[in-house]
């Protein structure tokens, strides 16, 4: 007989986030998505100063800030053709690389490995051992027995005296966790290790940005960082020495640790390639400009249909046509009134908060449609789309990822079996891999231009009288986000934000197409149904939005158990 499982608020994400899948016969047959908070942005900003909507659109995420701004700030000097000089294209392009690889070692690690590593299964684990398997196969210096055996007396003193803090109600011993305890012991080791080069990565955010969360420099027409070599209170090279310093420490955790652990948990899961393919469609956008009109890319852009590299095409700028007409939302399905399909610029936000109603409607995310077809964004998409159109640093790391999984799992893995859950995360720490190249890469670029006695930071906007109309679009860790702005006689007219987790969390559309959540959880596995923790594997692999129980019931609607899950950080 089906049951309904309904889980309510899915934890360790960032924001409110419902699910319910109807299961029957060990797996899922049907789901439904729901955002459960609304914030309403959007119409704060209604009436006032394109310049300063970029301080507030930063609040539409409590802790993604940073893309928020830069997307509200490029929204604005599109409207306005403006020219970006190239210091501050490349102090945006630093902040921007420090804030992903920080959000990717944080959702690996604290947000998601919880799904696959058993904690009070490495309290089993010989450090000896560990070092030996963890030295065979990558040369961090922090692996050895001592690091080890005192994560073991750790974690072992905390589970002998019952105070588990945040890991207390993980599904520890669930079946379908099967790593060993050495490989246990090694992951939580890291998960330690990684909340130190996090920290390290924000760090940089907040030097350039004055702080982190919500940045304080950006401006329409570029940034506000003094750039004077002579001066200890400005951008100089000591401040960028030590900036690359801690780059650098976060590129060898990002390269000999995450990505290798990341390959590590995917071929001992070979299994998890086969679930969670959902919408094969992808979408992406070029980004971290290197010119001052944005026309050249560090990293590709471009869409494909049903996972068929055939269907690729390239978007090379932010003013593509096709980009720019393509994209619809609709809200049939959504708590707004009405249930219309409109471009973004045409967009409303007009709450009509209803029931939950599976038939009508039930969640606060509108659907996106690009050419009315539901799209996948998100690592995966900016990794295959990055791999078909043979950008060679996404090449690079791919091709080395797919040969350290096929070795581990025994059989060949290839690009098409990354369309599934397993291949969400293997793609997150693929781009990690790629941006942590281009942090030096840009570091460098920065240094030489301010060495060529280049000090440009800012171009004033100049607003003219009447209407203009503009997009701000960034490809954020967790996918395209795009920020579309109508202004009139110097004032916002409209304003409204089409997220990652917009695209990837959507509800049904007006033809009852289900989003990328809800198609990739069809057919996922349920050991036991008041345990979902494959649910929750599936859900946590696009690195959604937080916090705290699960209520299960049958196909009646009666309450069959209350189970809490794993609290964790925000993301």
């Amino acid at each position: 007989m089906a049951q309904r499982i309904t889980i309510d608020p899915v934890t360790r994400i960032e924001g409110h986030l419902r699910v319910d899948v109807e299961v029957d016969a060990g797996a899922v047959k049907n789901a439904w998505v729901s955002g459960t908070m609304w914030r309403g942005i959007e119409n704060i900003l209604l009436g006032r100063d394109p310049r300063e909507a970029w301080i507030f659109a930063q609040r539409f995420c409590g802790v993604c800030t940073t893309v928020h701004a830069i997307a509200s700030v490029r929204a604005v000097e599109n409207a306005l053709s403006l020219s970006i000089p190239l210091n501050a294209q490349y102090i945006r392009n630093l902040i921007l690389i420090a804030h992903a690889m920080h959000d990717h070692i944080v959702h690996f690690y604290h947000l998601s490995a919880l799904d696959w590593v058993d904690v009070v299964s490495a309290t089993k684990g010989d450090p000896a051992q560990t070092s030996a398997l963890a030295e065979s196969i990558s040369p961090w210096t922090r692996n050895s027995k001592n690091d080890l055996k005192a994560v073991k007396e750790r974690i072992s003193g905390f589970v002998a005296g019952g105070r588990l803090g945040i890991f207390t109600n993980g599904y520890w011993g669930h079946p379908a966790m099967r790593l060993n305890p050495n490989v246990n012991l090694l992951a939580v080791s890291h998960y330690l290790q990684a909340l130190e080069f996090q920290r390290l990565a924000n760090q940089i955010v907040a030097i350039l940005g004055s702080k982190t969360p919500n940045i304080q420099n950006m401006a329409v027409g570029g940034v506000t960082n003094a750039i004077n070599l002579n001066n200890q209170h400005t951008l100089n090279m000591q401040r960028l020495a030590n900036m690359k310093s801690m780059f650098d420490q976060v590129i060898d955790f990002v390269q000999q640790v995450y990505f290798v652990d990341a390959c590590a948990v995917a071929g001992m899961y070979p299994d998890w390639f086969k679930y969670g393919a959902g919408v094969k469609n992808l979408l992406a956008i070029p980004d971290l400009p290197l010119d001052v009109k944005g026309t050249m890319f560090d990293l590709p852009g471009g869409f494909l249909f049903n996972g068929d590299p055939g269907t690729l095409v390239q978007v090379k700028n932010h003013t593509d046509e096709r980009l720019l007409n393509g994209v619809t939302e609709n809200t049939t399905h959504a708590y707004y009134k009405g249930g219309a399909t409109l471009p973004p610029w045409k967009g409303e936000t007009v709450p009509d908060y209803h029931d939950f109603d599976t038939d009508g409607k039930y969640s606060w995310v509108k659907a996106p449609r690009f050419e009315g077809k539901p799209m996948q964004v998100g690592p995966l998409a900016q990794v295959l789309v990055g791999y078909h159109a043979k950008h060679p640093l996404t090449v690079k790391w791919t091709d080395k990822a797919l040969g350290i999984v096929s070795s581990l799992a025994g059989r060949t893995v290839t690009v098409k079996d990354m369309h599934s859950t397993m291949g969400r995360l293997l793609a997150r720490a693929i781009r990690t891999a790629v941006i942590s190249e281009l942090a030096a890469k840009h570091w460098q670029l920065l240094v030489d231009n301010i060495a060529s006695g280049d000090t440009a930071i800012y171009n004033e906007p100049i607003f003219p009288v009447g209407e203009i109309q503009g997009v701000g679009f960034h490809e954020a860790p967790r996918g395209m986000l795009s920020h579309w702005t109508v202004i009139r006689e110097g004032k916002i007219a409209n304003y409204q934000a089409v997220v990652p987790t917009t695209w990837n969390a959507g509800p049904r559309d007006e033809a009852n197409k289900v989003g990328p959540y809800e198609a990739s959880l069809m057919d996922n596995p349920v050991a036991d149904a008041k345990k979902p923790l494959e649910v929750l594997r599936t859900v946590h692999s696009f690195d959604p939005c937080l916090a705290c129980a699960v209520h299960t019931l049958d196909v009646e609607g009666n309450e069959l158990a209350k189970v809490q899950t794993l609290d964790g950080p925000v993301c």
